[in-house]
């Protein structure tokens, strides 16, 4: 079997077309990632997610998927509950830290329920962002908190529910995307804070979770560490920040490649979040060029990147044996949903 490459590709619509499957077996993306798009109905989902699989000949390849609750949760009623945000679950710590903590860890698990009976093996959660007042929307209501210890233990319980299912989370936005005044998804963020506030507040909940098997960049760019690169093309805040003060050693993703709040073409974009020093290249879109060009740029997992792809790959685990129905009736209850 020849080596995966390194990055995470989507795909077009509800099935694989012929371009798309040849494109897999003869580029062999590391990974796959999921959209609205590609969710139709139950069978659907699973052939899908099967195909994808048997286009790189890796029946475990990593199927990743945005599923957080609120207006981030790709696979919605009726195959899935519509889940409370994070805000939701925060508001709920905040009146009292054990239900909001066991709420946290349930939304974990209920997630790992619906996902793997799809195939779907990757969440990407929990949401570790601290955003600051005025700051965009972008993050919003997706935050748990407002101070790094609230997120901190929000995140870590949600992370659990995960990982108890079988599952695995990959952390976001690292170094931290709570201070943005734009939207990442159209234009550069640029943050001015200084590096003992950011130290102090952003940076914390990623410190505290450094030993979670993946993460995914944030596009932007922190003026005291690089004011010329956005974090996912800063091989400075990668090395300094991420693998040095955060002490993060696991496999590192960036967010979309497709986002414009990085500059140049798509393969230009590209070999910048490798020579940067990130692990795997996230491309969303299904856009059969941008994914040549992005494979193009990228090289074979190999040294570290393969290291870590191998450590993220060696962390998933057997399922717990939880009551699927009773916790579902416990979490409902906590806000209302039966």
């Amino acid at each position: 079997m020849s080596e995966s490459k390194a990055f995470i590709s989507g795909c077009k619509g509800l099935a694989l077309t012929a371009e798309e499957r040849s494109f897999f077996a003869t580029e062999r993306p590391w990974g796959f990632i999921l959209f609205g798009r590609n969710i139709g109905e139950r069978e659907q989902i699973c052939e899908l997610v099967a195909a994808l699989r048997d286009s790189v000949g890796n029946p475990k390849a990593p199927v990743l998927i945005d599923q957080e609750g609120g207006r981030v949760q790709r696979i919605r009623p009726p195959l899935a509950p519509q889940y409370p945000n994070g805000a939701a679950i925060g508001e709920l710590y905040r009146r009292d830290n054990d239900p909001g903590l066991r709420a946290a860890w349930l939304l974990g698990r209920l997630h790992a329920f619906d996902l793997m009976r799809f195939g779907i093996t990757v969440d990407c959660l929990p949401v570790l962002d601290v955003p600051v007042p005025g700051s965009h929307d972008v993050i919003g209501n997706r935050a748990y908190g407002h101070d790094p210890e609230t997120v901190t233990a929000i995140g870590r319980a949600m992370a659990e529910g995960l990982k108890s299912g079988g599952m695995l989370p990959v952390m976001k936005h690292m170094p931290g995307h709570g201070r943005t005044l734009v939207d990442s998804h159209h234009s550069l963020p640029v943050v001015n804070a200084s590096l003992e506030d950011l130290t102090a507040s952003d940076f914390l909940p990623f410190v505290a979770m450094k030993d979670e098997a993946m993460a995914m960049s944030a596009h932007m760019v922190f003026t005291a560490i690089d004011p010329d690169n956005p974090a996912t093309t800063s091989p400075k805040l990668v090395q300094e920040i991420i693998r040095g003060h955060i002490g993060f050693d696991g496999l590192l993703m960036s967010d979309d490649v497709s986002m414009n709040a990085l500059a140049g073409d798509i393969g230009t974009r590209a070999r910048g979040i490798i020579a940067a020093g990130l692990d795997l290249v996230l491309h969303c879109h299904g856009i059969m060029e941008e994914m040549r060009a992005v494979a193009d740029a990228v090289p074979v997992l190999s040294g570290d990147r393969l290291r870590r792809a191998n450590a993220a790959e060696a962390a998933f685990r057997e399922p717990d044996h939880s009551d699927e129905e009773a916790l579902r009736s416990e979490f409902d209850a906590m806000f209302a949903l039966a």
